[in-house]
């Protein structure tokens, strides 16, 4: 399918190119051809205005023709001296490839510097025509009416060989084919190339996505297999025991609320990416919203025994309850304000912290901190948060953020690890907050995450706890 499409790609685009450069050639090609026949009929006219002035006209004898002149008097017929008017002319029209013809009044030929007669009639021509003479010579003619008066003293025929032009011309064209078959099939390689690039990155997606559709293909199927399972055998008992079929009414329901959390997952995915949910920023307190998030876990963390430490929420806290005797005043606490969503920084910190305590084992430690620092050019919160768990292999750190992705495949089964899709939220979340999220790890050495966010700087009168519920009155 991708090679269809790639040479599909490529051979449009050869083909525009193709039909751009040939309209090109063809504009160049009729350029040229085009200003060598106006240089030749240029060439050709200024020929015949030299030679109109260098005519030496006489009187003709007594016994000539007469005509009658302007003040109504009888003169003997002009005529032009052609020995004496042409034999200057003869060496310079000799190296210019130009042949001159004079002809009488009545078409009569009386001289030329061609060895051979044209034998082509007299028909007046001042704009210049192309006049085949034979099946091999093709000449260009400028054709003149000489007139003294009112008296006509013959006619003057300029000629050039026509090779003049079609000879640069044919070579021009020879040049084009040449030049647009090189350029062609140049195009059509770098167009090969440029649609192998340019298709990369959607055979890349169609792979992930691919492996996307299996993944949760393979995710919703185990689920729904047990569903399906323990409703057959609770309808399949015609004396149902009321504790057995409890048990198996509870199974349905853990398995039906962990289907929810992934589609959940799937939905808030889908509609980030594509873009269906407004992003509303407003200031952030992220110690506030921590303490959120601690509260939330710390059933998980005192089942395990596990310790949850972020002193910047316990130094908020204080805080914002008013305690006398807390170790730094309100007017003096650093400023851990973001502009963001408040509902998707509590979602990005629930994954984070509540992978932390799924992966460290009991009487384990987790440390939040947050910290000021310069980030791409500007203020940003660096929040880390650490654990002396089970750790991550070095091999998987790459793929660490993508979906679906276990460390350890044996865990797709497994009734409390998750779906695969907390830390691609994660990350998706910090991009959509202007952020950045890494992942350091050691295997049995714990993992800390460091997520930067950009710092909200514009001057408050009071640090509002924009979570669920106001915190205002936090014992």
């Amino acid at each position: 399918m991708f090679q269809t499409t790639r040479r599909r790609l490529a051979l449009w685009y050869t083909t525009v190119t193709a039909i751009v450069l040939l309209l090109f050639a063809s504009g160049v090609y009729w350029y040229v051809r085009t200003t060598l026949v106006e240089r030749v009929d240029d060439t050709l006219n200024h020929v015949v205005e030299i030679v109109q002035r260098s005519l030496v006209i006489e009187p003709g004898a007594a016994s000539d023709e007469q005509v009658l002149t302007a003040v109504g008097k009888v003169a003997p017929a002009l005529k032009v001296n052609v020995e004496a008017s042409f034999r200057d002319n003869t060496t310079t029209t000799e190296d210019d490839h130009i042949d001159l013809e004079w002809f009488s009044p009545t078409g009569d030929l009386l001289w030329s510097t061609l060895s051979e007669p044209l034998n082509l009639p007299v028909k007046v021509n001042p704009e210049g025509k192309t006049v085949p003479i034979d099946a091999e010579h093709v000449v260009r003619q400028v054709t003149d009416r000489i007139v003294a008066g009112n008296q006509i003293l013959g006619y003057l025929r300029v000629s050039h060989p026509w090779f003049e032009v079609t000879k640069p011309s044919r070579q021009l064209l020879q040049d084009l084919t040449l030049g647009l078959s090189l350029m062609i099939s140049a195009v059509a390689f770098i167009g090969w190339l440029l649609s192998g690039i340019a298709i990369a990155p959607v055979r890349e997606s169609y792979q992930q996505l691919k492996q996307f559709t299996a993944d949760a293909s393979h995710e919703l199927r185990n689920p729904i297999a047990v569903i399906q399972t323990n409703a057959q055998v609770a309808l399949a008992d015609p004396e149902p025991d009321a504790i057995a079929q409890q048990q198996q009414l509870q199974v349905i329901e853990r398995l039906t609320r962990r289907l929810g959390r992934l589609v959940d997952d799937l939905l808030f995915l889908a509609r980030q990416e594509g873009g269906l949910v407004p992003f509303e920023a407003e200031p952030v307190d992220i110690s506030l919203l921590l303490t959120d998030v601690i509260e939330e876990q710390s059933m998980i963390a005192d089942h395990k025994q596990i310790q949850l430490d972020c002193q910047a929420c316990e130094t908020a806290l204080v805080s914002l309850a008013g305690v006398p005797s807390a170790p730094c005043p309100p007017t003096s606490l650093p400023n851990w304000q973001v502009q963001g969503d408040a509902d998707q920084l509590l979602r990005l910190f629930t994954n984070i912290i509540s992978n932390s305590l799924q992966y460290t084992p009991e009487d384990g430690r987790i440390e939040i901190s947050l910290e000021e620092e310069k980030w791409q050019n500007q203020a940003a919160i660096a929040i880390t948060i650490k654990d002396n768990g089970v750790g991550i292999p070095e091999a998987a750190l790459p793929h660490i953020f993508d979906r679906f992705y276990r460390v350890d495949p044996a865990r797709q089964r497994s009734a409390t690890s998750g779906s695969g899709l907390g830390l691609a939220i994660a990350k998706v979340i910090v991009e959509n907050h202007g952020g950045d999220i890494q992942l350091q790890s050691r295997p049995q050495q714990g993992t800390e995450v460091k997520i930067r966010l950009p710092l909200y700087t514009e001057p408050s009168k009071s640090r509002p706890p924009l979570t669920a519920a106001s915190r205002s009155g936090h014992p």
